[in-house]
């Protein structure tokens, strides 16, 4: 993941880092979910996933991205349109639902090979950009919405 232009240096960018490291670490639980209990074991394993990106995706779309629209608008809207397909298949087990669906298990693993590669493009150069681009005010409107979202992970000690 990225490190070398420093914007995990902001307290914003550090905690979506982390997220995306959580993220990663529950992704490479699904396959042995898959292997011991199933689709029920998969579901479980993505709601997860879906408590972590819940106030995740909502920092990044209600904070950063609009931060960010006006100088990569295309860059944003395929982001955000990953993020829809992306939660469509794990909205297929909201609320402790098992999809009866035979082919979940595999579209699960499929959109979560997307989710790594969206990972990756935020990392490499969303989170790049907006430590280029972004300016205090926006930080700001970031931070706002992250203390509106909460957060899944506890942030570290200062």
């Amino acid at each position: 993941m990225c490190e070398y232009c420093g914007c995990q240096s902001l307290a914003s960018i550090d905690e979506l880092t982390r997220e995306h490291d959580e993220v990663v670490r529950l992704i490479s639980h699904l396959r042995p979910a898959r292997q011991e209990g199933g689709a029920a074991r998969m579901a479980e394993v993505a709601r997860e996933i879906v408590a972590v990106l819940g106030p995740h995706t909502q920092v990044e779309e209600l904070g950063l991205f609009p931060a960010l629209a006006g100088d990569f608008s295309e860059q944003i809207a395929a982001l955000e349109a990953e993020h829809r397909r992306i939660e469509a298949v794990l909205d297929e087990a909201a609320d402790g639902a098992t999809p009866s669906d035979p082919a979940w298990p595999d579209r699960l693993m499929e959109v979560m090979a997307v989710l790594r590669d969206h990972i990756l493009k935020e990392q490499d150069g969303v989170f790049p950009a907006a430590l280029a681009n972004l300016s205090t005010e926006e930080w700001e409107a970031v931070e706002a919405v992250r203390t509106e979202a909460g957060g899944a992970l506890s942030r570290p000690a200062a």
